[in-house]
């Protein structure tokens, strides 16, 4: 075979070759974009999160409404008023009453005159028998005169004990009228700001009839101490006392937490149509530098209450875990590789790793990817966390 041929076939093999490497090259599969996490050591807690919204409640609140149904002559306040202890908010027209207190009154002063009249003849009918039955011992006058001088100051005494007893009647009408007219004023039960008012002056107010619900007049609230009440599942109930740390976010304040503490757990379970059932958590704020800003009665929040904590501890990302305690591990070579890991404590954001990782390995957080498991080829997103 001449040396020109043998070149020719070679030229052609390696023709060949070349072709077959870049069809292979062309269709190789590519390495997959993925976001890594490097492992590294330090606080994971176990808590649990209220199911639904939480709400800020006033430690005292109070919607009043006047026992009797009236026409309203007075608003003393305005809604978002600061009010005192005691103060009057709200008086319906009673122009009746008080003539009526007034009468009675008038009577106690009379019946009082009569008191004084009836008991000053008492008195002087029992002086004069007292001088009868003296003249009776010498024998200057009959028995039957003496008799006839004691019976008079017996029943003057008993017109004076009388009339005093009309005094008491009296003071005691005087006092039912007074207690009619408490019913058509409303006065505030504590210190706090008027949330809201139900009737303007000359409208009518009517208390709620019982199973009727009706508008209270006047919504007082004492925005001086605040709680977060929220519902926790019934399932995480037993894991929870009074005293065990939270923490508190509000929607109206995003991206920050507040600390604090359980207050209460309620005794009971709470069964809402077509909701899981419940029990309700109170939740106070605690007393930092990190307090939020003035907070509204009706916020909505969630808590988050803390079961656990361990500090320096290995940990993975929580979003990273497959089903039964598996990571993907970016390997060295390029290649992704499954690995089993035995976990502790978890939250939302982290779990502790007891066996199976290391500090300073790099675990696949981008597990919804397309083509993302244990032996494909990667490369490291640019966006992955370091």
């Amino acid at each position: 075979m001449s040396s020109t041929l043998i070149r020719r076939l070679l030229l052609s093999a390696l023709v060949i070759c070349l072709l077959g490497a870049g069809i292979w090259w062309a269709k190789r599969p590519k390495p997959i974009p993925v976001l890594v996490t490097e492992i590294d050591q330090g606080r994971v807690e176990s808590s649990i999160a209220n199911t639904r919204a939480g709400t800020v409640e006033a430690c005292m609140r109070t919607k009043l409404s006047a026992t009797m149904g009236g026409r309203i002559e007075r608003l003393a306040v305005k809604e978002g008023d600061k009010v005192q202890k005691g103060q009057l908010l709200m008086k319906l027209w009673n122009d009746d009453q008080q003539a009526q207190s007034t009468l009675a009154m008038a009577q106690v002063e009379t019946a009082r005159k009569r008191v004084a009249e009836a008991c000053t003849v008492a008195a002087n009918a029992e002086r004069e028998a007292e001088r009868q039955t003296a003249l009776f011992k010498q024998g200057f006058v009959s028995g039957s005169r003496d008799e006839q001088a004691r019976a008079e100051a017996q029943a003057r005494r008993a017109g004076c004990d009388a009339a005093k007893a009309d005094v008491a009647q009296t003071q005691a009408r005087v006092n039912a009228t007074r207690v009619e007219q408490s019913r058509t004023v409303l006065y505030a039960p504590f210190a706090g700001t008027v949330a809201k008012i139900v009737g303007e002056v000359g409208e009518y107010s009517t208390p709620s009839p019982p199973g009727v619900p009706t508008p209270p007049a006047i919504d007082l609230i004492d925005d001086t101490c605040l709680y977060v009440r929220a519902p926790m599942d019934e399932v995480d109930a037993p894991k929870i006392t009074a005293g065990q740390t939270v923490r508190i976010s509000f929607d109206a304040l995003p991206k920050q937490s507040f600390p604090g503490k359980v207050k209460r757990v309620a005794p009971y379970v709470s069964a809402v149509e077509k909701q899981a059932r419940t029990v309700d958590i109170e939740a106070i704020l605690d007393i930092t530098d990190k307090a939020p800003p003035r907070l509204l009665v009706g916020y909505s929040a969630d808590v988050e209450v803390v079961l656990a904590v361990r500090d320096k501890v290995v940990r993975v990302p929580t979003s990273a875990l497959q089903e039964g305690g598996r990571v993907l591990v970016a390997g060295t070579d390029g290649m992704l590789q499954q690995r089993a890991v035995k976990t502790g404590l978890a939250n939302w954001e982290f779990t502790e790793v007891l066996e199976g990782l290391a500090a300073g390995d790099k675990v696949v957080t981008s597990l919804e990817r397309e083509g993302v498991k244990a032996g494909a080829a990667f490369v490291v997103d640019d966006k992955s966390k370091k």
